[in-house]
C-alpha cells in the first residue's frame, strides 16, 4: 500500500483555524496551537456570557420601569406587586419597552395597577 502523506489536509485545518481567529492579537491569530486553544477558550466564554446576557437584560428592563416610575412615586418592587394583585400579566420587558416608546400607555398601566 502506498504512503499516504497529510500535507493538503493539514494544510487546509490549520488555514480554516487561523481562519476562525482573525482580528485576535499576537501568536493566537498566527500559530496554529495558540489559535486552537483561543477558539477553546472563546467558545466556553460564548456560551457563559450567552447565559449572562439574560440576566444583564431583565437588569436593564428593571431599571427602566423603575426610571418610569419615578414620576409617580412608585418603587419598583411595590408596582410589581401591584400588577400581581390585580393579575396583570405584563413581563418586565414588555413594560420597560412601553415605558421608553410609549409613556401614555405606561401611564395607562400604572393607573390600572394603583387603582
Amino acid at each position: 500500500m502506498a504512503r499516504v502523506k497529510g500535507g493538503l489536509m493539514s494544510q487546509k485545518r490549520r488555514r480554516n483555524i487561523l481562519d476562525e481567529v482573525k482580528g485576535y492579537r499576537f501568536a493566537r491569530s498566527k500559530k496554529k496551537a495558540a489559535a486552537r486553544e483561543a477558539i477553546y477558550h472563546a467558545q466556553l466564554h460564548a456560551f457563559d456570557h450567552r447565559k449572562d446576557k439574560k440576566g444583564d437584560f431583565r437588569r436593564l428592563w428593571t431599571v427602566r420601569i423603575n426610571a418610569a416610575l419615578k414620576p409617580h412615586s412608585i418603587k419598583y418592587s411595590h408596582f410589581i406587586n401591584m400588577l400581581n394583585v390585580k393579575n396583570i400579566e405584563l413581563d418586565r420587558k414588555i413594560l420597560a419597552t412601553l415605558a421608553v416608546e410609549n409613556p401614555e400607555a405606561f401611564n395607562r398601566v400604572v393607573a390600572e395597577a394603583s387603582k
